[in-house]
C-alpha cells in the first residue's frame, strides 16, 4: 500500500509574492526556495516516514514542504515571525487532509522547552539505536552557531532533546562554519567548535549549498551539516569545564600550544604550571593548537582538574579580569614547590 501524498501545493516564490512576504536582515533570513536541495536536505536527514520531525525556522515552508512529501508521523515547527502563519497553516491544512499532524509554535527556539515536544514512546535508551525523532534546520546565520553549542551541551548531560535518546540532527551553517564543525587535527579550520562537535556527536558535513540558491542571496556559501550523539563521549569532563580549556587551547592558534594553557595561570606561576601540566599529561608542550587530538585535550583537561584539586586557590585566576584574588607573591613558591613533588610522585599516572 503506498504512502498517502500531499495535495498539490504552490511553490514558495508564489507564496512569497501572495503574501508579500520577505526576508529580514536583522534576523538573518534567506529562504531557500529550490525543491530539488531541500528533498536533498531531507533525505540526508534518514528516514522519517513514521517518525517525529522538529524543523526549526520554517519560514514560508520550503523546507517544511518537503519533510511533509515524507510523510512523518508528526510535524512540529517552531518559527518566531508571526508573519508566516498563514502559509504554515496552509501547510499545516494540507497536512491534514491526508490525516497528517503539524504543530505550529511561534517561539523562540533558545527559549523552547524541547522535552515537552515530544510522545514518551518515542523514547529509547542512550545506548540503544537513534530514536525515531529528527530535527531538520535552515538556521539562520546569526543563531547556528550559539545554539550548536546549546545543543551539544544539552546532549552531554542528556536533557531536551536527547532525554529520548541519541536524536539526530541536520542543520545549515555558514561554509567556513560547516567545515570547522568537522575539522581534524591539522587541518586549517580546526578550532573550538571542531573539538566541542566531535566529542559529543559525529557530525558529517553532507554537501554545500551555493548561495544563489537562496533569497536573498548571501554572500557566503551554506554547509549542511548532520549530527548523531555518540554513545560514549570522547571526554569524561563536564561540558563547561572542557569546553573551557578547550578555549584556551585555541587562544592563540599560531603559538606553541603550552602558550595558550599557561593563560590558565598567573604570569608568576605561568610558565612552571604550564609545562607541569604537558608533562603530567605526557604531551609535547611544542605542539600548535591544531595538532592536538581531543583525546590530548582529555590528557591536558585531566591534569589541570588535578593541579586544582592540590590548589583549589588556582581556580581563582582569570586572565582576563584585571583583579586577581589569588595571592600569588605568598603562594607561588609553594605552588611551584608542590607541583614539583606532585609529578615526581606521580611520574607514569594514568592521566
Amino acid at each position: 500500500m503506498s504512502a498517502p501524498r500531499l495535495p498539490p501545493l504552490p511553490v514558495i516564490r508564489d507564496i512569497l509574492k501572495l503574501y508579500n512576504l520577505s526576508a529580514i536582515k536583522r534576523l538573518s533570513q534567506n529562504f531557500l526556495l529550490d525543491q530539488n536541495i531541500t528533498n536533498k536536505i531531507v533525505a540526508k536527514a534518514g528516514k522519517i516516514s513514521g517518525a517525529e520531525v522538529l524543523e526549526v525556522g520554517p519560514g514560508p515552508g520550503g523546507l517544511t514542504q518537503s519533510i511533509l512529501r515524507q510523510v512523518p508521523e508528526r510535524l512540529i515547527v517552531v518559527e518566531k515571525d508571526k508573519r508566516f502563519k498563514p502559509t504554515l497553516e496552509m501547510l499545516a491544512d494540507s497536512f491534514g487532509a491526508i490525516n497528517g499532524k503539524m504543530d505550529i509554535m511561534y517561539d523562540d527556539i533558545l527559549k523552547t522547552n524541547m522535552e515537552s515536544l515530544f510522545s514518551l514512546e518515542k523514547k529509547r535508551n542512550w545506548n540503544d539505536k537513534p530514536p525515531d525523532i529528527f530535527v531538520i534546520g535552515n538556521l539562520p546565520f546569526n543563531l547556528a552557531t550559539h545554539l550548536i553549542i546549546k545543543w551539544l551541551h544539552a546532549i552531554s548531560e542528556q536533557r531536551g532533546l536527547w532525554a529520548f535518546g541519541r536524536t539526530k540532527m541536520t542543520l545549515t551553517f555558514q561554509k567556513e562554519v560547516a567545515e570547522r564543525l568537522v575539522a581534524q587535527p591539522l587541518e586549517n579550520q580546526r578550532c573550538r567548535l571542531s573539538v566541542m562537535a566531535q566529542t559529543w556527536t559525529f557530525p558529517v558535513l553532507r554537501f554545500i549549498i551555493p548561495g544563489k540558491a537562496f533569497v536573498p542571496k548571501p554572500d557566503v556559501d551554506v554547509g549542511v551539516v548532520s549530527f548523531t550523539p555518540l554513545v560514549k563521549p570522547r571526554t569524561q569532563h563536564d561540558f563547561k569545564f572542557f569546553e573551557m580549556i578547550t578555549r584556551h587551547v585555541f587562544s592563540f592558534r599560531q603559538k606553541y600550544s603550552v602558550r595558550c594553557i599557561e593563560t590558565l595561570f598567573p604570569k608568576e606561576l605561568r610558565k612552571d604550571l604550564g609545562l607541569m601540566m604537558y608533562k603530567l599529561a605526557d604531551l609535547d608542550p611544542t605542539l600548535r593548537p591544531t595538532q592536538l587530538t581531543i583525546e590530548d585535550i582529555n590528557r591536558l583537561a585531566t591534569a589541570y582538574k588535578y593541579l586544582l584539586e592540590k590548589h583549589p586557590e588556582l581556580k581563582l585566576y582569570n586572565y582576563r579580569s584585571s583583579r586577581h584574588l589569588l595571592p600569588l607573591n605568598d603562594t607561588k613558591n609553594v605552588v611551584v614547590q608542590d607541583c614539583a613533588e606532585m609529578l615526581e610522585e606521580n611520574v607514569g599516572m594514568s592521566i
